[in-house]
């Protein structure tokens, strides 16, 4: 993940138009999965939004463990956004409705930092 946005970062534009180069897949699948493609991080921008909007209002605490969950969408965009199958992002995300929330909830390390005993009030919106 580290080298995806190595890559973002220097070439200066998002990391879906490096991918996108270089995606495999019918031309068909190739079209759909540049489209979803942006719809999808602009889902995970909307949930970086919430996230920041939220972490505004928190304690240090709260605002450590938005923090937390925050690098870990990031996690997840890079992942989603680093598969070059187009067949991979047609199927799984043509309807967003919850999907990086859901994706989040079910990482180790979402639910290692929302064991018993932690702070509620943090999550993916």
């Amino acid at each position: 993940m580290k080298d995806n946005i190595s890559v973002w970062e220097d070439e200066g534009g998002s990391l879906n138009e490096v991918i996108n180069r270089g995606m495999t897949g019918s031309a068909g699948q190739i079209e759909s999965a540049e489209r979803i493609g942006a719809q999808v991080n602009g889902e995970f921008d909307r949930v970086s939004n919430a996230l920041q909007a939220m972490a505004l209002k928190q304690s240090d605490q709260g605002r450590l463990t938005t923090f937390a969950i925050m690098l870990i969408l990031e996690e997840k965009r890079g992942e989603v956004l680093a598969n070059e199958r187009a067949g991979y992002v047609c199927p799984d995300w043509q309807e967003l409705h919850d999907q990086v929330r859901k994706w989040i909830m079910n990482d180790p390390q979402y639910k290692a930092i929302k064991q018993p005993g932690q702070s509620k009030s943090a999550g993916p919106a």
